[in-house]
C-alpha cells in the first residue's frame, strides 16, 4: 500500500462537557418518588379528619312555629287593666245590630312586623326567642283574629271585610291601630330578661275608630288598654297569653259597636 492512500489519521476533537443542572435522572426518579409519597400523604391522613368535622358541624335544628289560635275565653280567664278612656264623648243610644265593616289593615307597630317572637330584655330593650318563630307574620294574625272573635260575638251577618258584596249598605266602618303588644315582667327567658319581680302579662294597646260613612253620626273613637296574664314558664303559655288579649279587644270593640248610635 503506497502512501497515498493510506488512512489519514483522525484528528483529535475534545470533548464538549455540558454542566450539570440537576442530579442525575435515576437520583431524579428516586427523589420523585419520594415528593409523590410525602405530598399524598397529607390526603390520606386529612380525609377521615374532614369526615370527622363535617360530622360534629351538623345544621341546627329547625325553629318551633306557633300560631295564634284557640277559641275566644270568657272575659274572667283574663286580667283587664284600667278601663278604657274614649278619646270623645260617646252618643246616647243604642244600636240594633248594625251592619259594620273593618277595615283592612289593622295597623301594627313596625317592631312587631317580624316573625320572631319577643321578649323583654333588661329596662328597655327586647329579644327574641331563640329558635321560636311565628307560623304567620302578625299583621295577617290579628285581623283575621279579630275578625273571627268579632263575627262570633256580634249578631249573625253583622260585620263584614273587604271584598265587600255587591248591594250591601255599610252603616259604620270600624278601624283598629294596634299600637302596643307585648310581654312584660317575669318571663323566665334567661338572666337578664323580663322585669324583676313583675307578674309575666302580655300587654295590648289599640286605638280605635268607629264612622258612618255617610257622614251624618259624628264618629266615635277610643283608646283600650288591656292585658293577659302568662299562665305557664314557658313559649306555650306566652303565645296563648298573646292570643287570648287580643279576643279581650275582641270583646271590648263588640261592647262599642253595640253601643253605638243606630243609623240613620
Amino acid at each position: 500500500m503506497n502512501a497515498l492512500n493510506a488512512p489519514k489519521p483522525v484528528p483529535d476533537v475534545p470533548s464538549l462537557t455540558l454542566p450539570m443542572t440537576g442530579p442525575p435522572t435515576s437520583l431524579r426518579l428516586r427523589q420523585g418518588r419520594r415528593r409523590g409519597a410525602c405530598c399524598a400523604l397529607p390526603v390520606v391522613v386529612l380525609a377521615p379528619l374532614v369526615f370527622m368535622l363535617a360530622g360534629c358541624a351538623s345544621p341546627a335544628p329547625p325553629p318551633l312555629l306557633y300560631q295564634l289560635r284557640g277559641p275566644l275565653q270568657p272575659p274572667a280567664t283574663a286580667a283587664a287593666l284600667p278601663p278604657p278612656v274614649p278619646v270623645s264623648p260617646a252618643s246616647s243610644g243604642a244600636a240594633a245590630a248594625l251592619t259594620v265593616q273593618l277595615m283592612l289593615p289593622v295597623t301594627l307597630p313596625e317592631l312587631l312586623e317580624r316573625d320572631a317572637i319577643l321578649v323583654p330584655r333588661g329596662q328597655t330593650g327586647v329579644q327574641p326567642l331563640a329558635g321560636h318563630r311565628w307560623a304567620e307574620p302578625l299583621r295577617d294574625a290579628v285581623p283575621r283574629l279579630l275578625r273571627q272573635d268579632l263575627s262570633d260575638l256580634l249578631a249573625p251577618g253583622q260585620l263584614w271585610a273587604a271584598p265587600m258584596p255587591a248591594g250591601l249598605q255599610v252603616q259604620r266602618q270600624l278601624r283598629v291601630d294596634v299600637l302596643a303588644l307585648q310581654a312584660n315582667g317575669g318571663l323566665n327567658t334567661g338572666p337578664t330578661s323580663g322585669h324583676p319581680g313583675g307578674s309575666p302579662q302580655v300587654l295590648l294597646q289599640a286605638r280605635w275608630t268607629l264612622a258612618d260613612p255617610s257622614g251624618r253620626v259624628p264618629v266615635r273613637t277610643g283608646v283600650e288598654n288591656l292585658s293577659s296574664p302568662v299562665q305557664g314558664a314557658d313559649v306555650d303559655a306566652l303565645v296563648a297569653a298573646h292570643r287570648q288579649v287580643l279576643g279581650l279587644l275582641a270583646q271590648q270593640l263588640a261592647q262599642r259597636v253595640r253601643a253605638a248610635p243606630g243609623g240613620p
